[in-house]
């Protein structure tokens, strides 16, 4: 393993421990553990890299991050720059960009939010997915899991490199039936030939991040580079929600409609909206 992972509660058994403790350092993605030996002030990880008790001692009062051993040094997964952003110890991690967490983590865990995004629109052997908004990729990695070759897209290169510290991401960069692409997909979907994806997930940053990808013009492309029959899911959160006096899902329907799709309808359990492209030109419900 090129990296070991570290969370607040594996922190403070190390603390507790006093000579060796076997720790799960891969963020829970197996269920396999690794040896840590404390030998006086410090703790002695697999690869011979030697850890401060002080260092631990601060991990362990951080319960909202994860941190990682590397190259013989310690690191927190996180990037400052114009925002903040950090990888989240939920199982699996998600991202939080500014304090606002990219995942949902009430009542569902983030592996369960995308299967039942996925669900939506159920990817098959041999068809080509569009995921519009990669995050740490794991819409994307359960699509591949189901037989798709998945295009993704990211705009923010700080969440590509935290999802290439992920452990939980690490297919997107190694499965082979992946592509990342980096860049606004506004822009990038303009490049698809028609009729190029048999599925599009489409789970976008919130309207007040993101107004451009809530758009008819953007709809129409989605629209345009669907196969006939193709599926649609676009994730819009808290249904029946108003945002600025609106009911944010019924201005999303609206303007899928007007953008050719049929069959729009809510799904409550994804909060979000399923559509489909018309088999044919003049196609029906």
């Amino acid at each position: 393993m090129d990296a070991y992972f570290l969370t607040a509660r594996d922190a403070r058994r190390m603390l507790l421990s006093r000579g060796a403790v076997k720790l799960n350092l891969d963020l829970r993605k197996t269920n396999r553990t690794w040896e840590v030996v404390r030998e006086g002030a410090e703790f002695i990880f697999p690869d011979g890299t030697r850890v401060e008790r002080e260092i631990i001692e601060r991990i362990a009062r951080d319960e909202g991050s994860v941190y990682f051993v590397k190259d013989g040094k310690v690191y927190k997964a996180a990037i400052a720059g114009e925002h903040f952003y950090k990888l989240v110890p939920t199982i699996p991690p998600t991202i939080e960009i500014n304090g606002i967490r990219m995942h949902r983590t009430k009542g569902v865990n983030p592996l369960q939010d995308t299967r039942n995004k996925v669900n939506t629109v159920k990817p098959k052997e041999g068809e080509t997915v569009l995921d519009t908004c990669m995050g740490l990729g794991y819409t994307a990695i359960e699509a591949s899991k189901r037989g798709a070759y998945v295009i993704t897209i990211e705009k923010d290169p700080n969440v590509i490199e935290l999802a290439r510290i992920n452990p939980w991401s690490r297919e997107l960069f190694t499965g082979g039936k992946i592509q990342v692409i980096q860049g606004d997909a506004f822009e990038v979907v303009k490049k698809f030939k028609d009729g190029s994806f048999d599925v599009v997930i489409h789970d976008p940053p919130r309207f007040s991040l993101a107004g451009h990808l809530y758009s008819e013009e953007f709809y129409r492309e989605l629209f345009r580079v669907l196969k006939p029959g193709g599926r649609l899911f676009h994730y819009v959160g808290n249904p029946g929600k108003k945002y600025r006096g609106k009911d944010l899902q019924k201005g999303v329907m609206e303007r899928l409609r007007r953008a050719g799709f049929m069959g729009v309808k809510r799904v409550e359990e994804a909060l979000g909206v399923v559509a489909r492209k018309p088999e044919k030109k003049g196609g029906r419900d």
